[in-house]
């Protein structure tokens, strides 16, 4: 489902440097006010802003490469953990997962779906793809409502919760759409309005403004 997404920060150097030379992963462009790393068949972008953020997103990996990944995460972060635990497994997605943080505090997820093998040691390689993205907004309900009307529909609900996290999306890429104030699991950090652009695969342009409001651009 994703593209290309775009995210904002006032670190942006700092940022810099830890995609680069702490993940390894691959800049494709770069300048004063911007940068591009390579994830995947996905890409993600920061680009220089004077406000706060913080986002949510996850990344795909092969399901048994799980341990590899921990292995090679600890190598280069502190993992995050939640219930004494630094990892879980989800039923729902049939997936294991762990967390940890950027210099930002963005809170990235790896989640390995156990129907996904790879047959190697793991390393930025093995990352597939953006899985989730988080879009945090007062207007759950209307933006819920807009990515259905342009063919993302809900996933695990009947309907949109406005005061809940939804997931949008199919098989293993979704949006995460959440209200403002809410714990991230397995963090210490609360959802708060950011601004995001998400470009798709079918070429349509999410862009979500600073006060959560959202324009779909074909």
């Amino acid at each position: 489902m994703f593209k290309a997404v775009m995210f904002y920060t006032n670190q942006l150097k700092i940022l810099k440097g830890f995609y680069s030379n702490v993940l390894g992963l691959q800049i494709l462009e770069s300048s004063s006010s911007y940068f591009t790393v390579s994830i995947g068949t996905s890409t993600l972008t920061f680009c220089e802003s004077e406000q706060s953020t913080l986002y949510h997103f996850a990344i795909n990996i092969p399901g048994n490469q799980f341990t590899l990944a921990k292995h090679w995460a600890l190598e280069r972060v502190t993992l995050n953990r939640e219930d004494s635990v630094d990892e879980i497994y989800y039923k729902r997605f049939d997936a294991d997962a762990f967390y940890f943080e950027d210099p930002a505090g963005n809170v990235i997820e790896f989640i390995a779906r156990r129907s996904v093998d790879k047959w190697s040691d793991f390393s930025v390689e093995s990352l597939l793809n953006l899985s989730e993205v988080s879009i945090t907004t007062p207007f759950v309900q209307e933006v819920g409502d807009q990515l259905q009307d342009i063919g993302i529909p809900i996933s695990g609900h009947l309907d949109i919760e406005p005061d809940e996290l939804n997931f949008l999306g199919t098989k293993d890429t979704f949006i995460l759409l959440v209200p403002p104030n809410r714990r991230w699991y397995f963090s210490k950090k609360i959802s708060e309005n950011s601004p995001v652009e998400i470009e798709l695969e079918d070429g349509q342009r999410l862009i979500v403004s600073n006060d959560g409001k959202m324009q779909i651009k074909q």
